[in-house]
């Protein structure tokens, strides 16, 4: 491409964001608190309608516009429509939050071509898609913009039992990357953050308050709140972050400064004696 390139240091202030999987956990917090930054936001669901109806409820209690979509990652090419088709209901498109996801805990031994097929079509094949697709809708429209990719603490470490998980997040870290490189010059940022274990429907601990649960081999001592990752994913989606990108944000408590089996898996506060 032969465009002029974007003065990246006066980006305008974004307006309109979309977050994928944003029915329940990291991905309404995200919608939230980017609705309270002033964007008007896609919400889009796979199971939960309910879920994300009340998302944009909560969207719209701060006074900005909430449309809602279904959306299956799995759904090759055709969740890359539901992109264009949301960010012609807002307006525009200047930060996309690639947050659908799905996991799987089979060892490599057992797992099945289709939970593969699955589990990295969802992560993976189906991230490519929706980031391409808002990729190209910022690209045309010359104002930068945001891409933001929910991925894991499993994109810079592995887990016994993640296989499928495991690649996808490593390759969507990847392909982050090579975003980064290749839409610098059009004004757009790329991130990744990478959670660890958080307190949402995915880690089977919905509407737990994290400051409850014991967790002795994470150095922070408990599991994350949604809203603290949102809180980091805000600040990427934010003028300030402009000079951002091609980044791997760990949000993990410290998790993987113990290796992930550890952080996860240890029973007693031992390991903290010298």
């Amino acid at each position: 491409m032969n465009e002029r390139r974007i003065d990246t240091a006066h980006t305008p202030e974004p307006r309109h964001a979309i977050v994928t999987g944003a029915d329940s956990g990291i991905g309404r917090a995200v919608a939230v608190a980017l609705a309270a930054q002033g964007m008007d936001v896609g919400i889009t669901w796979h199971a939960d309608e309910q879920g994300a109806r009340d998302t944009a409820e909560e969207v719209r209690g701060y006074g900005a516009r909430a449309v809602v979509a279904h959306l299956d990652a799995t759904d090759i090419p055709g969740c890359g429509e539901v992109v264009d088709r949301l960010a012609d209901d807002l307006g525009g498109l200047d930060v996309f939050v690639n947050n659908a996801g799905a996991g799987a805990s089979t060892p490599l031994l057992e797992v099945s071509l289709d939970e593969w097929r699955r589990v990295v079509d969802t992560d993976l094949t189906g991230a490519f898609v929706c980031i391409q697709r808002a990729a190209l809708r910022m690209v045309s429209a010359r104002r930068g913009g945001r891409i933001i990719a929910v991925s894991s603490v499993h994109e810079h470490q592995p887990r016994v039992g993640s296989s499928a998980y495991d690649a996808a997040k490593h390759g969507l870290g990847g392909l982050i990357e090579t975003a980064a490189l290749e839409l610098g010059r059009h004004g757009i940022t790329a991130n990744t953050v990478a959670p660890g274990e958080i307190a949402t429907p995915m880690t089977g601990q919905t509407d737990e308050d994290p400051t409850t649960i014991e967790r002795p081999g994470i150095p922070l001592g408990r599991p994350g709140d949604a809203r603290e990752i949102a809180a980091v994913i805000a600040f990427l989606a934010s003028p300030e972050a402009s000079y951002v990108t091609g980044a791997s944000f760990v949000a993990d408590g410290g998790m993987l400064l113990m290796g992930p089996q550890a952080g996860s898996h240890l029973t007693s506060d031992d390991w903290r004696a010298p």
